[in-house]
């Protein structure tokens, strides 16, 4: 059941000779390449044109450059920095290019002392909770028994019907924000979901210790919770990776005009297509990673904005793809959104952070565990000797990832990466002092709570706000189910990790899939590997609303002409 159409390479049909279709996507972060990248393998059906605001490509994901004598590396990767195993679509694309993914065990440390949890080692709290987590592990089964009702609960509900509660002792708020056992923090991690945990589907969190494919701690140790090292992937250098996917997708015939961006929709037309304004962007310097610096004043907004938009240009095309965060798209809609564009689009929620890299090692020993601690450890859990287990950990343990609870708040989240422990272009062997963290403060709202200014200004290498998407129930009640109503409708379509999870995987996924319900062919060896293309499916079903593309049967290859018609 292939999804590849039945068109042999360099076969042109005479109908497909007569007009190609021309394509404007909004945004070259991974989704707008991936659908270039897509829409390029057919330059007899698809003229693309693809524009960034951003003087770069990659959206979230780029590298910085730091002082290799200091660091033992020249370059860090900021934003999206890895992922999963399981990113068979990121990885077909970046393989293409001849970048591989560097494989890593993943180690964890959230909160400090008696609250301290890693993945590792069974810690004393581990120990004193023994009889919760047992029971934790109880519900964890009874909630994939019934996956389907719990779908549609939020985290902080499903808890609260088997009596965990934030109405508990200390420990039951530990940094998953208000429930128990820090493995779920993870969540927060490695979804971008951060202090909105509690509010994502209970099935998000079940999936963790019960898919054998893409559960991090899967198989759920009743004892411990988690006691595996997730087999995980790290970028190769990001600015790098992009770079040469812009000089590929050029090279196919692809248009990237970066520092240009779309000033307002004129007009969408069933019959027509999509005329748009142009207009060149200056000062991007000032501006976020995806968005104005939310601490810029309001001159400073205004003559950005001034500066951004001169000397626009009209120019129409047959099909727009949106590739931006929900919220630019329905602005950029305007008068032209539809109502039901203005209700979905705007049911997102969003937050801005910020991420401080830096090497201030005074401030992570303050507020986490980043060394072996005996004191912290335990060799027997409940009859089990865990002798074997401690040992190794102190020949191996060194955290990636950290987690602990802001003082000011214990429901709020903070997020620190050692980089130099999880980045491979680090050596193994690198002394502390010479290590650069990252720690990642939430939502600007909630900056009462944060402890960035105790951060030393002269261990600070860079500053990074975020635009990011907040995910809670809401979203997939109110915007996923939808999506498939605005996809298609006047010639425009919406990708990005926003029309279903913050994941680089995602974005690749949906820009594959916005492609596809164009007319593209989905490619030959991603067609080959069951796995993808069932999560290709999946996806296409949720945001798309098709199994297939519309026309032709399941598996069905279409033919050029076929596709000219339609």
């Amino acid at each position: 059941m292939s999804l590849v159409p039945d068109v042999e390479p360099g076969q042109i049909m005479d109908d497909a000779k007569k007009y190609k279709k021309r394509v404007l996507i909004v945004g070259a972060g991974a989704a707008g390449m991936a659908c270039a990248d897509t829409l390029s393998q057919h330059p007899d059906r698809f003229e693309v044109t693809l524009v960034e605001a951003q003087n770069y490509c990659g959206g979230q994901m780029f590298s910085i450059p730091i002082d290799k004598e200091k660091y033992g590396a020249n370059w860090l990767n900021q934003g999206v920095q890895g992922g999963s195993h399981i990113y068979h679509h990121t990885f077909h694309m970046f393989g293409k290019l001849e970048h591989r993914p560097h494989p890593v065990d993943l180690q964890v440390s959230f909160g400090k002392g008696g609250t301290f949890w890693t993945n590792v080692f069974p810690s004393q709290f581990v120990e004193r909770h023994a009889k919760e987590i047992k029971r934790f592990s109880w519900v964890i089964k009874v909630m994939r028994w019934f996956e389907l009702f719990f779908a549609m609960i939020p985290i902080k509900v499903s808890l609260k019907m088997f009596f965990f509660s934030d109405d508990v002792p200390t420990f039951m708020r530990s940094p998953l924000v208000t429930y128990p056992f820090k493995p779920l923090s993870s969540l927060a991690l490695f979804l971008g979901t951060g202090n909105a945990t509690p509010n994502l589907p209970t099935i998000m969190m079940e999936r963790l210790y019960t898919s054998p494919t893409y559960g991090m701690w899967y198989p759920i140790d009743p004892q411990m919770l988690t006691s595996n090292l997730p087999p995980m992937v790290v970028f190769p250098e990001a600015t790098r990776v992009y770079m040469d996917w812009k000089d590929a997708l050029e090279a196919k015939g692809v248009r990237i005009r970066l520092e240009t961006e779309v000033a307002r929709i004129l007009k969408r037309t069933r019959k027509g297509g999509v005329q748009v304004g142009l207009k060149a962007r200056k000062g991007t310097q000032n501006t976020t990673v995806a968005g104005v610096n939310p601490n810029a004043n309001a001159n400073e907004r205004g003559q950005l904005e001034q500066d951004a938009y001169e000397n626009e240009v009209i120019e129409e095309y047959d099909e727009i793809v949106f590739c931006v965060l929900a919220d630019t798209a329905n602005k950029l809609l305007g008068k032209q959104a539809r109502w039901i564009e203005n209700r979905v689009l705007g049911s997102t929620k969003w937050s801005d952070d910020i991420t401080i890299t830096h090497t201030d090692l005074d401030y992570m020993k303050k507020w986490y565990e980043i060394e072996f601690r005996d004191d912290l450890a335990v060799t027997d859990l409940k009859g089990r000797d865990e002798s074997e287990r401690v040992q190794k950990a102190k020949e191996i343990f060194k955290p990636m990832y950290y987690i602990k609870q802001t003082p000011a708040d214990p429901r709020k989240l903070e997020m620190s990466f050692d980089c130099s422990a999880f980045q491979a272009q680090f050596p193994n062997d690198l002394p502390l002092e010479n290590r650069v963290f990252q720690t990642i403060f939430l939502n600007k709202k909630h900056e009462n709570t944060w402890s960035r200014d105790e951060i030393k200004r002269d261990k600070i290498i860079s500053e990074n706000w975020w635009h990011q998407l907040c995910h809670s129930y809401t979203h997939y009640f109110f915007v996923v189910p939808w999506l498939f109503l605005l996809n298609g409708y006047r010639h425009t379509t919406y990708a990005g990790s926003w029309t279903l999870v913050n994941a680089h995987e995602v974005a690749v996924i949906s820009g594959v899939a916005a492609a596809y319900s164009l007319g593209a062919a989905y490619p030959k060896e991603l067609d080959e590997d069951g796995f993808a293309k069932l999560c290709f499916r999946l996806y296409l079903l949720l945001v798309h609303g098709m199994w297939y593309r519309s026309g032709h049967g399941l598996g069905e290859r279409c033919s050029a002409a076929e596709w000219q018609r339609s």
